[in-house]
Formats: structure tokens, C-alpha cells, sequence
């Protein structure tokens, strides 16, 4: 009866909490927030200033005694506290109602495959101190898969490459559970630093991160485009410590990438090698889904397709992919609860 109350009045939240941003989704509101997980701190108090899109626009621009900080390294907690800190805000920040009677929610986070016991119950206890009454986890390539809304329950092979800021998580999932997952520490964040070092390296250019990941956006690719681009790259001449500009094109960047998204590429190839003979039968089918921000690298898809000689495809609105999944089982907890991780810190779906 109790939890019977407590269900009314909690809004149960799904968060993906990303390297480089975060999304939460409130039972029967769907996606209510997309933010960076940049969290700004005064280092002389200790107090938090800014947490999400206002903490990125201090990215690189603090004076000394404020940082700019990302509490999550590869997907994995790095700062507790500060990670706790960013949890609360984006709770509060999803809860509409206000009123007296409002219970802590259940909350449903996303984490990379293949973390450590300890670093789940880091997820958890971050996430039970700011204000959750239960916490659930769920494997990001699994959250993607449903997100994506492929058979994940069925007798059959599902192939999902997520490629998020931290980590580029492959997954083979059958009958709600992973039969096969690879995680590399590869994904979005290497390629911008890819960038900041080719322009080092090249033009003796030292660039920032913001600077590097708009160019990635703006004319980033992994395969040849039928169309040349070009792009100004702004920062200060190493050698005269004076601002120059220069333009870099499409060939340059894709340069600039290739060593890490060849990297990505063998990590995809080698689950297909391990996938059972039955199952990448069934992939060979129905392809290979990508999701995640990662995913939207202009020609990755056609690469990936190339290389493995199985049909490819970026999934519909492949940013959101994990956060909707996650959310699709906060609102089928009693039918989905088995795609849930199991570990001995959490409590069992009531």
C-alpha cells in the first residue's frame, strides 16, 4: 500500500549520464533534459557554481580559482561528490511538482558495459544521496537497443554500436540479456583531442576543446564526402604565442581522426568475430544499429558497413537512444525489470 503511495507521488526519472553530456526522462513526460555534464567550482569555498549548458560557457574561460570540471571520465565516476552534486541538480531540476507531498523518485541510470562492481555502487550510492528512493542500472547498449526499438526480448540477434563522448560500447543482446559486449575507451572526447593534436603538430596551433569539437560537428567525417569542406581553426601560434587563423578541410580533420576511429572500426569487427554463428545470422539480417552522439560522424556508417560487409544504419535521433530506452523501462518496470543490471547493492523491482 505504502509503495502504492509512493508511486503517485513520485515522478520516477531515467537518466543518462554521459561523458560528455547528460539526458534525463520523467515517467509520462518523456525527455525533459539534455545538458552538458560540465560542473563549474570555486576551488577556494569548494561551492558549486554552475552545473550543465551555463557551467560549458565557462569551459576555458574561468579565472584560475574556478574550474570547469566533467565529474565522469569514460562513462565512469571520477569526482563522487561533484557527480553527486550535478545528480541533485538535474533530479530537482526534472521534478515539476512541488507541493509537500511529493515522494523521492525511482530513478533508472545508464551505465557503460563491463564497469566494476565498485564503480556500480558508485552510480548507486551517487545517486541514492541526491534524493533517490530507489536506484536501478541498466547497461547503456541495452538502454540503446530498446531506446532504438529493436526485439531486444526476442530469440534473435540484435547488434548495437553506441558511440558516446567516453566510450564506444558494442553489444550483441538477445532474449533481454547481452550475450557479447566490447567497451573501448574511444569515442567523441578522443576524436576532439585528435583534432587539438594535429593542429599542434601541423600548424603549431594551440587550439581548445570547444573550438576542436565544432569543427569535428562542422566538417568532421570518416569517409571521403562528395563535397569538399572547409572550416577557419582559431587559437594561438605556438612559436609566436600570437592568435592565427587558419582553414583546414574535411581531408585534414578525417586525417586528423583515423588512427581512432580505425580503432573503433576493429573493436566492431572483433564482437562480429566472437558473435555466435546463429545470432550473426540474424545481424547479417537486420544490420547493425548505431546510436549516440558518435554516431552521427558524417560517413561512419558507410565506413562500418564497408570494412564488415554487414548493412549499417544510424538510428532515429541516435543522441536520445539510450535515455528513451532507460525510459520505455521506467514505464514498463513489471515487463522490463529483467534487462535491469543485477548486482548485490540494489534493491529488486518491487
Amino acid at each position: 500500500m505504502l509503495n502504492k503511495l509512493l508511486h503517485l507521488f513520485s515522478e520516477d526519472i531515467a537518466i543518462d549520464l554521459g561523458t560528455a553530456n547528460s539526458e534525463v526522462y520523467v515517467r509520462g513526460r518523456g525527455i525533459v533534459i539534455q545538458e552538458p555534464s560540465v560542473v563549474a567550482v570555486n576551488q577556494k569555498t569548494g561551492q558549486i557554481l554552475a552545473i550543465g549548458e551555463e557551467a560549458k560557457k565557462m569551459v576555458g574561460r574561468t579565472p584560475g580559482h574556478i574550474v570547469a570540471t566533467r565529474p565522469l571520465r569514460a562513462g565512469v565516476i571520477s569526482d563522487f561528490e561533484v557527480t553527486e552534486q550535478m545528480l541533485r541538480y538535474f533530479i530537482e531540476k526534472a521534478q515539476k511538482r512541488k507541493f509537500i507531498l511529493r515522494s523521492r523518485p525511482r530513478v533508472i541510470v545508464g551505465i557503460p558495459c563491463g564497469v566494476t562492481e565498485v564503480e556500480k555502487k558508485a552510480v548507486s550510492d551517487a545517486t541514492k544521496n541526491a534524493s533517490a528512493r530507489e536506484v536501478f542500472l541498466i547497461e547503456e547498449p541495452m538502454a540503446a537497443a530498446i531506446g532504438a526499438r529493436l526485439p531486444v526480448q526476442e530469440a534473435m540477434g540484435n547488434f548495437i554500436v553506441d558511440i558516446g563522448g567516453g566510450t564506444t560500447e558494442v553489444a550483441v543482446i538477445s532474449l533481454g540479456g547481452i550475450v557479447l559486449s566490447k567497451s573501448l575507451r574511444i569515442a567523441g572526447d578522443r576524436l576532439n583531442e585528435d583534432i587539438i593534436q594535429f593542429a599542434q603538430e601541423e600548424y603549431k596551433l594551440l587550439i581548445g576543446e570547444r573550438t576542436a569539437e565544432e569543427i569535428k560537428i562542422g566538417i568532421g567525417s570518416a569517409y571521403p564526402l562528395k563535397d569538399k569542406r572547409e572550416l577557419p581553426m582559431r587559437g594561438r601560434n605556438l612559436v609566436t604565442g600570437l592568435p592565427e587563423e587558419i582553414s583546414v578541410s574535411d581531408e585534414d580533420i578525417r586525417r586528423a581522426m583515423e588512427k581512432s576511429v580505425k580503432q573503433i572500426v576493429a573493436e566492431i569487427k572483433m564482437a562480429i568475430e566472437e558473435t555466435p554463428p546463429e545470432l550473426l545470422a540474424d545481424v547479417m539480417a537486420a544490420g547493425i544499429q548505431m546510436t549516440g552522439g558518435g554516431a552521427l560522424l558524417r560517413g561512419l556508417d558507410i565506413l562500418i558497413q564497408k570494412e564488415t560487409k554487414i548493412p549499417t544504419k544510424v538510428v532515429e535521433d541516435p543522441m536520445t537512444a539510450v535515455v528513451r530506452g532507460a525510459g520505455l523501462v521506467l514505464e514498463n518496470l513489471d515487463q522490463l525489470h529483467e534487462v535491469l543490471v543485477e548486482t548485490e547493492y540494489l534493491e529488486p523491482p518491487k
